[in-house]
């Protein structure tokens, strides 16, 4: 297997390529967020995003807090960061309009996170091509700079070749998949997570009245 792979292994050819993609999304995007579109890769395998769990949860919180009091809440276990900021400004007393307005704040920012990680894969993508292309002029070069030794011609060739085959599938194969992956998630997780601004809201709005009466 491995002998059959190496003609199309080239040193020079994939440091072009890959080194220049590299350098071009360093250029271009901070290392903050480079290292999140890296960090994005451990969610590629997940499935999308459901909030039926979450919205099992609020409905459990809304029964405790008609029983026990809102307080109540404040003890509870919430793993997921928008349920548990919700219910956090629910107990310190936030209306439901402010509770509105938090999440939709919070949604918003997951979003760009997301979609910010898909678009540092996605100028990956744009950019292997055009360095498999300089690669590819590099290797011509460098041939037609050594016409009269015939034993450099061929591994010249390899690198104008390989190059173009090398930012081709980086691209196809790798970066773009990855930010359409990303993207696909990004959006069932933002549709999913709009469905639990409604119960929180209703939430705060049942419990507001009943705050007044014990404060007065």
């Amino acid at each position: 297997m491995i002998d059959a792979l190496a003609p199309f292994l080239d040193p020079i050819a994939a440091a072009i390529v890959v080194g220049g993609t590299l350098a071009a999304c360093v250029l271009r995007f901070s290392l903050v967020n480079l290292a999140r579109a890296v960090g994005a890769l451990r969610v590629l395998p997940r499935a999308e995003h459901d909030a039926e769990p979450q919205l099992a949860q609020i409905a459990a919180l809304g029964r405790i807090a008609r029983k026990h009091g809102v307080m109540a809440l404040d003890r509870s276990v919430i793993d997921d960061f928008d349920v548990a900021l919700g219910i956090a400004q629910i107990v310190d007393g936030a209306g439901p309009d402010e509770v509105a307005a938090t999440l939709a704040h919070a949604r918003e920012a997951r979003i760009e996170r997301h979609l910010g990680a898909a678009e540092i894969w996605s100028a990956a993508a744009e950019a292997a091509p055009a360095f498999g292309m300089i690669g590819t002029l590099i290797g011509l070069v460098r041939m037609f700079t050594a016409m009269q030794d015939p034993a450099a011609i061929g591994g010249a060739m390899a690198v104008a070749l390989l190059a173009t085959l090398y930012g081709a599938l980086i691209a196809n194969l790798v970066a773009a998949p990855i930010a359409g992956r990303l993207r696909r998630l990004a959006r069932a997780e933002a549709f999913e997570r709009a469905r639990l601004e409604a119960p929180l809201v209703a939430l705060a709005a049942r419990e507001m009245p009943r705050r007044r009466e014990i404060a007065a």
